[in-house]
């Protein structure tokens, strides 16, 4: 866990880059509380611990399916997934994907124990941090978070995607949905320590895999909540989601900037998605 000191910055975005229907803005002052917040987001490792230790069944087991992205889901799978949403084809739901399978039967974690735990609702997140006696990070925290220090920068480390032609983050190479090259390193998810950290060292913060945040979505948040410790906590039927993912692409979903915003419904569990932890100060 990393102590953060708290104080204000500016939140949000006013870039054309951004999704305006997301509330991505109006970008605006706020502050937040110290806390703490995990360097990482959550491993197989120690979710399996959790598992292991208290018995908790996912909704994905729970349900027996799971989304896997097309590109991942082995041929014997595919004659057992439903047919993918017609909004997003490159999703289908896997008969027996879950946590520990990630891509469903027949595949599992055993050289990923290192790499952050998908498959899992923001209900088995809010889990583990029962079991934890953590917390999942509100968006602010979560933001704040991500810009590591940076007043007003599109990305963890500054407003260039690749500085010097490095990759900082993993996200999707190629055309989307068909073709990743894998240029970052990572088709899939990458180990949760991959890339350079961001100034208050944490990493990954942006690509990899969504993070499950504590608020409701609503894209009337910063219109809605105040300035001080902000969280909006009105039932809205879907959960906030801050970071991206390895399927992120300019052409479809820029949202690997640290003001970006999207949203699940809180039972729902995908192949990227995950949730890193946070503490408040006694």
């Amino acid at each position: 866990m990393v102590y953060l000191p708290g104080g204000t910055f500016t939140m949000g975005s006013n870039s054309a880059e951004g999704y305006p229907a997301d509330g991505e803005g109006p970008a605006r002052t706020v502050r937040v509380d110290p806390f703490r917040i995990s360097a990482y987001a959550v491993t197989n490792a120690q979710f399996k611990a959790f598992a292991d230790e208290t018995g908790y069944v996912t909704e994905a087991e729970r349900f027996g399916w799971s989304f896997v992205f097309h590109l991942f889901v082995p041929e014997s799978a595919k004659l057992l997934a439903d047919p993918a949403p017609s909004a997003t084809p490159w999703w289908f739901a896997v008969n027996g994907a879950c946590w520990f399978r990630p891509e469903g039967p027949g595949t599992g974690i055993a050289d990923r124990m290192d790499h952050p735990v998908v498959h899992v609702s923001w209900h088995d997140a809010a889990a583990y941090c029962r079991w934890t006696g953590q917390r999942l990070p509100t968006e602010a925290e979560w933001e704040y978070a991500a810009r590591g220090g940076l007043e007003g920068r599109t990305y963890p480390w500054g407003d260039l995607l690749k500085p010097e032609g490095a990759h900082r983050c993993n996200i999707w190479q190629g055309k989307f949905p068909v073709k990743n090259n894998a240029a970052d390193g990572y088709a899939g998810t990458a180990p949760v320590d991959a890339y350079a950290p961001n100034g208050y060292s944490l990493y990954n913060m942006v690509g990899n895999v969504w993070e499950w945040c504590a608020d409701w979505f609503s894209p009337a948040y910063h219109a809605s909540t105040g300035r001080a410790n902000p969280r909006f906590a009105r039932p809205t039927g879907v959960r906030s989601m801050r970071g991206g993912s390895y399927l992120c692409h300019r052409s479809y979903c820029n949202r690997y900037r640290v003001a970006a915003r999207s949203s699940n419904t809180p039972d729902s569990s995908t192949g990227n998605c995950g949730f890193r932890v946070a503490e408040s100060l006694k």
